[in-house]
């Protein structure tokens, strides 16, 4: 090998600049961008340097030939023409990575056929003693590039991707990769911050890699230290001698980092089922004397550094997966807003995320922006100094009035007040600013305040404890917002294709931030789902397993309503007038509730001294939510409780009635029933075989909220038949008339 080599050192998609400026502070020549990649020209001292010290780089390549590619032959003949005796033992191990197309090579695996043959064939003896293939851990790993017509052929002197440390055995669900955390700590300004011995707190660290990746910035260790297996550990032109000098150094180096006094290094992290695995990953890179991690969630995160010096806080929000993820995580962002404003006065703060909207709604401005790419993921890097002209709050002050401000806290902490034992009194903290709400979010919050103040004096008056507030009164904030005691629960309709998916979206955001200010409710009670065009039982499926059930009030009695854990709560609140209704005629007599769902209607009829009542409905899951409604109110003898198919369970019960409520799902299919239930089509079928049921002078009750209903026009003529829907709304569902309709049916 010659003393001056070209190298390739390949990066995560959006590193380049970054990485040009570490691999030329190492010592790279004549270096140049490429496309997730550099290059340029090393001594092979220089080259074990950004092996050990590149914080940034997947993999240093070492190049051995440049050559044409016309056909896999020429490819074959290229590789072959290397003197691969100066690489590899006979008896070695290989692997080959081969990338890029062309000349006829348009498979990789191909391509990295091709390569290993030509080696292989080199390097074959009369006996048969040949290379291995190894695709794990191999003597040597090479890689062929072929780039428009040219094969650029390496040696991967690195072995696996730099960014693996050796540290990071367990990770969280969405962890970044190392190097790609370093890249971050260093457009954040972490390494000035280090040198000025400032402070570091992640309110949200996962398994830990930024704290680590900023200690080891801190007390100069290299990120590759204590890897043992390298890709040159059984190469041929492998240096002992140079490698053994530069790794004494750094270990060196390391030892002299780790003596100083450690700067502040805090994580903090609201699921304590990753607090142990950041521990384990802080002892495993030798830094537990320098970082600590606590649980604790971002609403009261309050970094306190000895001898209250300033730092960084660095955070990596999550993105959200599911539907609707992206915007329950407003509130985490504006929680992370708060405390910075609250808790970090004078601290630089970088916030990396995969949602940069949600950025904008911390209210605090950035002064910078980075773009980088999470993988396939584009994310903003967004810097902040927090500083009061930085903040966007619902109160606008003058520079003038805040410098004020600033003397009277100053003042105040040089003489604070003393109780009666002569102990100084703490200050009370001062509130946090809200942040300012758009012009749209004002509007909506003016439209929500409104209602509350209409809708709230008739609940009052009449006892109701959870109603709906707002329903897509404004046809631009599509929501339905409904209030369960002092939690509120916000659908979310899809909105029509002809909307533009950012302006909804920027409107939803709009919605959430004005929804905890208009109503004066601690953000982490506002439950957020999002409403499509259901089909089948898709409503009814659980959409998450938090399991938290809460009490409710309604007419005297107490139910139970899941806010999480599924598309509706357990409650219609739409059918409060019915279930009234049917409290009040159910004394004495046999009641029926069939698609029962959680059985409101049957404790209501309970309530009212029923006789006895009769659930029926196909799901266990809601038949157990039925029977703890039912025991919550002390209901548990005459209550039946039956599991079933409602068409083949009318069919073969030979039960009377006095008062019947049917509320049956526009559309149903199920594996335990038999074929599909359409309310418009079978419903002519539900109602007489319920009506035979029907005790002479009984009463059913029909409800359904297909918006295109049509009850068949031939019903009248055998049943008496009076529509009822307008009896059945209250005033929180006025504005949307069409939520049901409803209908009292008779015999003649």
């Amino acid at each position: 090998m010659s003393d001056q080599n070209e190298l390739f050192l390949t990066c995560p998609k959006g590193l380049e600049g970054l990485l040009l400026e570490e691999a030329k502070a190492l010592g790279l020549d004549e270096a140049r961008e490429h496309t997730s990649a550099i290059r340029g020209i090393a001594s092979m001292e220089t080259a074990y340097r950004l092996c050990l010290w590149s914080r940034l780089a997947n993999r240093v390549l070492l190049v051995l030939a440049r050559f044409a590619v016309r056909d896999a032959e020429s490819l074959y003949q290229g590789v072959l023409d290397v003197d691969w005796f100066e690489h590899l033992e006979r008896s070695g191990s290989l692997a080959v990575e081969f990338s890029g197309h062309g000349s006829g090579i348009d498979n990789t695996h191909f391509g990295a056929l091709k390569v290993k043959d030509a080696i292989v064939d080199k390097l074959r003896q009369a006996d048969g003693t040949r290379p291995s293939v190894d695709r794990l851990n191999p003597d040597l790993r090479v890689h062929l590039r072929l780039d428009r017509g040219e094969a650029i052929l390496s040696l991967d002197l690195s072995g696996h991707s730099l960014h693996q440390r050796g540290y990071r055995l367990q990770q969280g669900a969405a962890p970044l990769k190392e190097n790609l955390a370093a890249a971050v700590l260093i457009r954040a300004g972490w390494p000035r911050i280090a040198a000025e011995g400032g402070a570091l707190a992640d309110p949200m660290c996962g398994v830990g890699t930024f704290l680590v990746e900023a200690a080891m910035i801190a007390a100069d260790i290299a990120p590759n230290l204590t890897r043992e297996q390298w890709g040159f550990s059984n190469w041929l032109g492998h240096v002992p001698a140079t490698w053994n000098c530069l790794r004494a150094e750094a270990e060196a180096r390391a030892a002299a980092g780790l003596a100083k006094p450690p700067l502040w290094i805090r994580g903090y992290e609201a699921d304590p089922r990753l607090i142990q695995p950041a521990r384990n990953n802080i002892d495993r890179a030798g830094l537990s004397d320098w970082i600590k991690v606590y649980q604790g969630e971002v609403a009261t995160f309050e970094p306190r550094p000895d001898q209250n010096q300033k730092g960084l806080v660095i955070s990596n929000p999550p993105y959200g997966e599911r539907l609707g993820d992206e915007a329950s995580l407003l509130y985490l962002y504006q929680n992370l807003g708060e405390r910075l404003r609250q808790a970090c006065m004078g601290w630089e703060a970088a916030v990396f995320t995969g949602a940069p909207d949600l950025g904008k709604r911390m209210g605090i401005r950035s002064h910078k922006q980075y773009s980088f790419w999470n993988g396939a993921l584009p994310c903003k890097l967004l810097l902040i100094k927090v500083q009061p002209e930085q903040f966007v709050t619902g109160e606008r002050r003058t520079p003038e009035q805040r410098e004020r401000e600033r003397e009277q806290s100053a003042l105040q902490a040089e003489a604070p007040k003393l109780n009666r034992n002569g102990n100084p009194i703490k200050p009370a903290p001062a509130p946090v600013e809200q942040a300012r709400l758009s012009e749209g979010g004002q509007m909506f919050a003016n439209r929500l305040q409104k209602n509350l103040k209409q809708l709230g004096k008739w609940a009052r008056r009449e006892g109701v404890d959870c109603y709906r507030l707002y329903d897509a009164d404004m046809p631009e904030y599509a929501l339905a917002v409904d209030l369960y005691h002092d939690w509120v629960h916000v659908q979310e309709y899809a909105a029509p294709r002809s909307i533009d998916p950012e302006k909804a979206q920027a409107r939803l955001f709009d919605a959430l931030a004005a929804i905890p200010q208009a109503l004066g409710i601690d953000k982490s009670k506002v439950v957020i789902k999002r409403r499509e065009r259901q089909s089948g039982t898709k409503q009814y499926e659980r959409q998450a397993a938090q399991g938290q059930f809460m009490e409710v009030k309604e007419g005297g009695i107490k139910l139970l309503v899941n806010l999480t854990d599924y598309l509706d709560t357990g409650l219609f609140l739409d059918h409060r007038p019915l279930r009234l209704r049917i409290q009040k005629e159910a004394a004495g007599k046999r009641f029926l509730n069939l698609f029962c769902y959680t059985a409101t209607a049957s404790v209501h009829a309970a309530k009212g001294a029923a006789r006895s009542t009769t659930s029926v409905d196909l799901s266990k899951t809601y038949l157990d939510w039925a029977r703890r409604n039912l025991s919550l109110n002390g209901f548990s003898d005459k209550n039946r409780l039956e599991q079933g198919d409602v068409m083949s369970w009318l069919g073969d019960d030979r039960g009377e009635y006095d008062l019947i409520f049917i509320d049956p799902p526009t559309f149903s299919n199920s594996k335990r029933m038999e074929g599909v239930f359409d309310v418009q089509r079978d419903h002519v079928q539900l109602l007489d075989m319920a009506m035979a049921r029907l005790a002479p002078g009984g009463v059913l009750y029909f409800s359904n909220n297909f918006r295109k209903f049509l009850l068949d026009e031939q019903l009248p003529a055998r049943y008496r038949i009076e529509e009822i829907s307008t009896e059945t709304i209250d005033p929180d569902f006025a504005r949307n008339a069409k939520i049901h309709r409803a209908w009292k049916i008779m015999a003649k």
